[in-house]
């Protein structure tokens, strides 16, 4: 689909090079060279203004290098080509980083009344209450999290990644006999999973 994209809109002569380097620049992503990865991307999309998956790897790649501004303005962009809620996660962390929280839960909103997969849900649940707890709402941010099923069919990473958030807010809301309930679970599916294990060592096991 990309592909037709690129082909749609470029020369016959460009398009070969824009595929190029769309494809090298997703690579350097994957491969953690976030400068290279957003360079290639921005090369593409000075000719191709329209290519959400150049705006994607720009907004992916500042993100991982911390620069917040400029990957909630890719991302936006991204966003807004290609619809959905697929970038709402990563875009709301952003929103957090820069203590746009009214942001952050129009986009958690948007996430609920389009129930994706669970797992892009889990990642947009987890920022929201993290934004909760940033502004002292830890209750909220508890009441949000406690949302999760804590005996799934099936275990996946998410479920650990939401397992350990209700862990940490209850320690930071002083409740240690629930952040180690949670630790717990954690690391009974796998005990080097962040620092469950140093985690529970703190709170007396």
């Amino acid at each position: 689909m990309v592909v037709d994209e690129v082909r749609a809109n470029s020369p016959a002569a460009r398009a070969a090079r824009h595929e190029e380097r769309l494809l090298a620049a997703n690579e350097a992503l994957g491969r953690e060279r976030y400068p290279e990865a957003r360079r290639l991307a921005q090369q593409v999309v000075r000719e191709l203004p329209e290519l959400a998956l150049a705006h994607e790897i720009i907004g992916l790649s500042s993100y991982r290098l911390g620069e917040w501004r400029k990957a909630a303005a890719a991302l936006e962009v991204a966003k807004a080509l290609e619809g959905g809620v697929r970038h709402n996660a990563v875009l709301a962390d952003c929103y957090r980083a820069m203590r746009r929280y009214d942001d952050v839960d129009m986009l958690w909103r948007e996430v609920r009344e389009a129930s994706p997969h669970p797992e892009l849900m889990a990642e947009a649940r987890i920022v929201a209450a993290g934004a909760l707890a940033d502004q002292g709402k830890l209750g909220e941010a508890i009441a949000l999290m406690q949302r999760v099923g804590d005996n799934p069919k099936k275990v996946r990473e998410y479920h650990l990644r939401q397992w350990y958030v209700l862990g940490d807010l209850y320690d930071r809301a002083g409740d240690p006999i629930k952040a180690r309930k949670w630790f717990r679970q954690v690391a009974s599916i796998d005990r080097e999973f962040v620092d469950v294990t140093e985690r529970l060592r703190a709170l007396g096991r």
